[in-house]
């Protein structure tokens, strides 16, 4: 029979085209169907060959990486005439850019990676780079810390119940807890477990497919997508992967078109039976600038809290990463820091660091206890004063005669802003906190605040009465 008889036109093309949808369905399930194979078209077929169209480059790649062989198995059986099926992208000429699937059910070049001439359409602001692969959201995700492993993980009664659920849904290809949200305070360990959870799962179960990333970068990618008119390429990566881990959702607060579009991404992942790892510094009750159904939604499945260190856990944690590092801490200095440092683990772990360097780099002296207080001094200066960013806010507010309110709003005001600044500097200077903590009791990021500390520094040159002003706050926040 020659090749026309087969079909007398396109549309009987695609109608069959439908046929293998629909059994597709009953294999892959109906979200894949319809977000990954439903858009593709059935352009020709000629020579034995069939040429498939998608709308998109990464819809095409995900296609071949995923479901090619399968379709190519199945039109062979309805019609033996067909030796290879070809995917391109609508309105790109068939050249040097179109993949192919041959009989033998690999990719035309023979690789697992193909390059691909740059698209017009800006495809990189999704993350995505030019080279296509199985794991295009390798590109995607955010980079893993190799040292976070749940190995790694110092376990305590602070942190128990939380480690054991992140083990948990690791470990388990059945859907558990679906969400997992995790929160904390600042460097307590759930970005340690979320890292912990991602890497385990990319080792022993390579197959799923994992897109670690932060809020921010979530945020991000979306207004990019936005910007650019074309959000296609990012539905298709955040809501067809097997895991989506978001750290820090608190960065989602009032902003709504994203707090939208990662709902809508929330429930179509849920009913694909897919597992969804969130983590956030509060619960999802107490989370400021999120609407209450995303709350609902967050609350849907298991939420476990790190609750700050203990003594026991914070020497454990001195004692595995002194091990590590492969140096032998005296016990009363591990008990000293266990002691004294209990804000966060992250900050204990950096005055471990400062210790072993300054006696590494000063000829090997001994770590005492009179070498630790010396190296720390700024650090536990700052502890013993226990001043706060709320402390500072308030103190500041009033020397100037404004309401915190007013330094934490929008408003730009010489009367306000400056302020502001001030306390900025102040919480710099003051606090052990963090740029971006700061930022975040301010309602800003970490360039605000850099930029507020560099004005403040000049104004103390320039201003001799601004600089008496700053000196007096500080001095009676240290007092």
């Amino acid at each position: 029979m020659a090749e026309e008889a087969l079909y007398e036109d396109l549309s009987d093309m695609n109608s069959q085209w439908e046929e293998i949808c629909s059994q597709l369905k009953v294999e892959f399930g109906e979200t894949a169907v319809n977000s990954w194979l439903k858009p593709l078209r059935i352009n020709s077929f000629d020579n034995g060959v069939v040429n498939i169209s998608a709308p998109t480059i990464f819809m095409r790649n995900w296609v071949i990486a995923h479901y090619a062989e399968r379709i190519h198995r199945i039109m062979e059986r309805k019609n033996p005439e067909i030796k290879q099926v070809q995917f391109v992208v609508k309105n790109t000429a068939s050249g040097g850019n179109v993949s192919s699937l041959s009989g033998s059910g690999h990719l035309g070049d023979g690789s697992l990676t193909k390059r691909i001439q740059k698209s017009p359409t800006p495809q990189n602001i999704y993350g995505l780079n030019n080279t296509v692969s199985y794991n295009d959201n390798e590109s995607v995700s955010s980079k893993l810390n190799p040292a976070y492993t749940f190995e790694n993980f110092v376990v305590g009664k602070t942190n128990e119940f939380a480690y054991a659920a992140a083990r948990k849904v690791a470990e388990s290809r059945n859907i558990t807890f679906n969400p997992l949200f995790l929160y904390s305070g600042v460097g307590l360990g759930k970005t340690h477990l979320m890292h912990a959870v991602a890497q385990y799962i990319k080792q022993n179960d390579p197959k799923r497919t994992v897109v670690y990333i932060s809020a921010e970068q979530f945020l991000q990618k979306f207004v990019n997508a936005l910007r650019y008119r074309d959000t296609d390429a990012f539905k298709e990566m955040f809501r067809t992967v097997d895991v989506l881990m978001i750290d820090d959702v608190q960065f989602l607060a009032n902003k709504t078109k994203t707090q939208d579009e990662f709902f809508y991404t929330f429930n179509s992942l849920i009913e694909g039976g897919k597992q969804i790892i969130l983590s956030a510094d509060k619960s999802p009750n107490d989370l400021e600038g999120i609407e209450n159904r995303l709350k609902s939604r967050l609350n849907s499945g298991l939420v476990a809290d790190i609750m700050p260190t203990d003594f026991e856990l914070r020497l454990g944690i001195l004692r595995k990463k002194s091990e590590l590092l492969g140096i032998k801490l005296p016990n009363n200095v591990a008990e000293f820091l266990a002691q004294k440092i209990s804000s966060n683990i992250r900050e204990l772990e950096g005055s471990l660091k400062r210790i072993i360097a300054h006696s590494q780099l000063l000829s090997g002296n001994e770590i005492t206890i009179d070498m630790t207080q010396e190296v720390l001094k700024d650090i536990l200066h700052s502890i013993d004063r226990k001043t706060t960013i709320d402390e500072i806010q308030k103190r500041v507010a009033e020397y100037f005669n404004i309401s915190v309110k007013e330094m934490q709003s929008s408003r730009r005001a010489r009367n306000v802003a400056r302020p502001r600044q001030i306390a900025m500097y102040l919480a710099k200077h003051l606090t052990s906190r963090s740029l971006p903590e700061i930022g975040r009791k301010f309602d800003r990021d970490h360039t605000t605040v850099m930029h507020a500390v560099r004005k403040v520094e000049e104004l103390i040159v320039e201003d001799t009465s601004m600089a008496e002003s700053i000196e007096s706050l500080r001095r009676s926040l240290e007092g």
